[in-house]
């Protein structure tokens, strides 16, 4: 594993309740989060690829190693935040890749959020089931 001694870049991704602390070590493209391998954390394809995105727009494919923490969410959210914590990451590892990155919206963080729920409603639009008698 990594140690701390290890110069790397940093960067925070949020998305929804999802919270990612990244940090890129100069390596080969080996991604590690919550200590398991990205295969074994996601085990559908496209969220993989979302993680990987940020790499294919700056070209930096296989050049850094991924190391995260996340909290918080579903699998979607965490891949969701772990791609805006690679792509801020990678912008404190070169500030050329900020306009590229930008561009893609991979810098933007993603506003949505769950709607709260109104009272006399089962969810947040969701209302009781209508009854004639």
């Amino acid at each position: 594993m990594y140690t701390s001694a290890k110069p790397y870049f940093y960067g925070t991704g949020r998305r929804k309740k999802s919270v990612a602390r990244v940090r890129l070590y100069p390596g080969s493209g080996a991604v590690t989060i919550n200590g398991r391998d990205i295969d074994d954390y996601f085990g559908l394809e496209t969220l993989k690829l979302i993680v990987n995105q940020p790499f294919g727009v700056t070209d930096t494919v296989g050049k850094f190693d991924i190391v995260t923490t996340v909290k918080g969410g579903g699998f979607s959210g965490q891949a969701g935040a772990i791609r805006h914590g690679v792509a801020r990451a990678l912008v404190n590892a070169d500030e050329n890749y900020k306009a590229a990155l930008k561009r893609a919206g991979f810098l933007t963080r993603d506003p949505r959020m769950k709607e709260r729920k109104k009272y006399g409603l089962k969810a947040a639009r969701r209302a009781p089931q209508f009854s004639k008698r």
